[in-house]
């Protein structure tokens, strides 16, 4: 027990200090480490292999809604990013951009990939021609380069991992359809595979994507009060269409400018998981989407060899259905072995030793609530199905009891300032649509307008800020 404790020493408790919490997590459980190059990470195959997950169940999701994957160039000439105004405006501080080939100094700038917008639109004005051609329905899995100048491994680093999809659309309400459509399937991947609840809503103009016409966004809520913005969908309308000309003939015989979306998730997908649902061991990981779902550990005593067996053989028999790993090495405790795990969030453990053999029976101890069960070897294969499900299950209600607990809703702006500063987590307030009440609140609580939502957002009084007529009551929180 004392080694399992001092082992454990080396993540710092989330009471203490949640940011160095996140960071031991993160580099003890082997999910990532810092890079020679600033502001970059490297994705260890731990961390990797829950990103594969996710985008293997994200990828299946795009394709049953009838989206194909497709891939862009990196590098995208200057005057391509210059063509919409708004769009370059608001990406311009985080782009980093290539100047040279070789020791040839290049005759237009190249900016490395912030997003892809301007780039496939460039295509799409060559492929689109008939409303035969419509709708187009593109996704593309890639890195990204933004010059962050704080970075935090996940969340925002210099390049990070994700999918952007693109489409086109003959109308308005067609691509309203497909925004909407995308959000809802974010929203189903985040709840049903990562066991994380979130929030539907739409941005405020303020907070919506550089040249969108409406920006849509699922909100997810971290231990530590503070909301991540987890997915967004944006409706970007006709502006892309009218700057780089993608018309088409109609049936009517008209030539007719595109309505465009563009949606996205990313490997800030990971920090929201680590931050959901750890605990002061460590991660605790959703079964859907752990890379090792039940580790089994040999608890050899007497007689090692009949237990090394025994556990092969489990192994072998569980691995057609569950993604399972056994623990051979010799060098490390049983006792140091179990905190390894708890600590690296794998959601089940299969202890065996030599009375469990003897007795064709094993003991099953579950990372999120600790429970041990004692069952029968011939049970396993069932009793392990139910059981990672109801971790899943699980998982999910105890994220939810933190949202409903931790988001509050207020009337004046005293009770505001209080909640926001002491208590975090969602505050609901009334909210009159001005920029610059929302500008105003930021400035003084560094609470932003996380979302208008869709469910509860008629106001039943005045602005929290200024006492005027509220359009909305929204959601506001301190944010990553």
């Amino acid at each position: 027990m004392e080694e399992k404790n001092q082992y454990l020493k080396e993540i710092t408790p989330m009471d203490e200090d949640f940011s160095q919490w996140y960071i031991d997590t993160i580099l003890k459980a082997e999910l990532a480490d810092y890079s020679t190059v600033r502001g970059c990470i490297v994705f260890r195959p731990y961390g990797y292999a829950i990103w594969e997950n996710m985008q293997q169940l994200l990828d299946r999701r795009f394709k049953e809604t009838g989206h194909k994957n497709a891939y862009f160039p990196l590098f995208i000439p200057e005057s391509l990013l210059q063509k919409e105004a708004e769009h370059v405006e608001g990406f311009a501080p985080e782009v980093a951009w290539v100047t040279h080939g070789g020791s040839d100094e290049l005759v237009e700038r190249l900016a490395v990939r912030p997003t892809s917008e301007t780039i496939i639109c460039s295509m799409y004005s060559k492929w689109i021609k008939s409303w035969r051609d419509l709708p187009v329905l593109i996704n593309q899995w890639a890195n990204v380069v933004r010059w962050e100048k704080s970075t935090r491994p996940f969340l925002r680093t210099s390049e990070f991992l994700w999918q952007e999809g693109h489409t086109a659309h003959r109308t308005e309400e067609e691509a309203e359809e497909e925004t909407l459509r995308m959000l809802e399937v974010y929203r189903d991947f985040v709840e049903t595979e990562l066991a994380i609840p979130v929030i539907k809503g739409r941005k405020t103009e303020n907070e919506k994507f550089a040249g969108a016409l409406r920006t849509y966004t699922i909100e997810a809520l971290m231990k530590d009060g503070k909301a991540l913005q987890a997915g967004t969908s944006h409706n970007l309308g006709q502006h892309f269409a009218k700057v780089f000309d993608i018309q088409y003939l109609d049936t009517d015989g008209q030539l007719k400018y595109v309505w465009q979306t563009s949606w996205g998730v990313s490997t800030r997908l990971i920090g929201a998981l680590i931050m959901v649902h750890g605990d002061n061991k460590g991660l605790k990981i959703p079964p859907r989407i752990a890379p090792v779902q039940a580790i089994i550990i040999p608890i050899p005593g007497q007689e090692s060899e009949k237990v090394f067996e025994k556990a092969k053989e489990l192994s072998a028999g569980l691995n057609s259905r569950f993604r399972v790993e056994v623990d051979f090495n010799d060098e490390k405790t049983p006792g140091w072995k179990f905190s390894e795990y708890e600590m690296k969030g794998v959601p089940l453990r299969i202890e065996i030793g030599p009375r469990d053999v003897k007795n064709d029976q094993v003991v099953l101890v579950r990372r999120d609530t600790g429970e041990k069960m004692v069952i029968s070897q011939d049970a396993l294969d069932v009793k392990i199905g139910e059981v990672l499900e109801d971790i899943q299950r699980n998982m999910f209600t105890q994220a939810r009891a933190f949202v409903e607990k931790n988001t509050r809703e207020v009337h004046s702006f005293d009770e505001f300032k209080e909640t926001i500063e002491n208590k975090k987590g969602f505050v609901k307030a009334n909210w009159c649509g001005s920029t610059e009440c929302e500008l105003a609140i930021k400035d003084e609580t560094m609470a932003t307008i996380r979302c208008i939502p869709f469910e509860g957002s008629e106001p039943d009084g005045g602005c929290v800020h200024c006492g005027n007529r509220a359009t909305k009551k929204v959601i506001f929180a301190r944010s990553y």
